[in-house]
C-alpha cells in the first residue's frame, strides 16, 4: 500500500514536462508556497471540475503568493488541449512514467467494477518555500476542495 509523505517532511523533488512546452521543477518554487495536486486524467468529469475550481480561484492563490500545479500521467500535449478547451488558469505537469506519483504515494491499486488496475489517487499537498510539506489532503473529494485548500492557506502561518 502506497504511503503519502507526512507533513513536516521534505517534498520529493521533480522535474517534469509541463504545459506550453515548459519544464516544471519543484525547486523553481523555492521561496514561495506551492499547492501540488495529483489527479487521474485530463478532461474527465471530476478532473475537469477540479481544474476549473482551482482556475476560478487562481486570483486568490496568486494573492496569497501560492502557485498551483496539477500532475497527472497524461502527456504535456494532452495538458495543452485540456487547458485550451477549458481555459484553465493553472499549470499542469506530465508524469507519464509515474515516478513522481510513486514518490508522493499516489500511484495506487484501484478497483472499479471488480477490475483492479493501477492509477492515481486524488491527493493534494501544500509545500512551503523551503520545500517542506505543510499539509496533505488524501483521497480528495472534488466538490469544495479548492475552498478547503484556500481556507487552510488562510489559517496557516507559513
Amino acid at each position: 500500500m502506497a504511503t503519502l509523505p507526512e507533513p513536516g517532511t521534505t517534498a520529493p523533488e521533480f522535474d517534469l514536462p509541463g504545459d506550453g512546452g515548459t519544464n516544471i521543477k519543484l525547486s523553481d518554487f523555492r521561496g514561495s508556497r506551492v499547492v501540488i495536486y495529483f489527479y487521474p486524467k485530463d478532461d474527465t468529469s471530476g478532473c475537469t471540475k477540479q481544474a476549473i475550481a482551482f482556475s476560478e480561484d487562481a486570483a486568490q492563490y496568486k494573492a496569497a503568493g501560492v502557485s498551483v500545479i496539477g500532475i497527472s500521467k497524461d502527456s504535456a500535449a494532452s495538458h495543452d488541449k485540456f487547458i485550451a478547451k477549458h481555459d484553465l488558469g493553472i499549470r499542469l505537469a506530465s508524469d507519464e512514467s509515474t515516478e513522481v506519483c510513486q514518490s508522493y504515494g499516489v500511484w495506487v491499486e484501484k478497483n472499479m467494477y471488480g477490475r483492479k488496475f493501477m492509477g492515481i489517487q486524488r491527493a493534494t499537498f501544500l509545500i512551503d518555500g523551503e520545500g517542506v510539506i505543510r499539509h496533505v489532503w488524501p483521497k480528495v473529494k472534488v466538490a469544495g476542495h479548492s475552498e478547503d485548500v484556500l481556507k487552510t492557506l488562510a489559517d496557516t502561518a507559513i
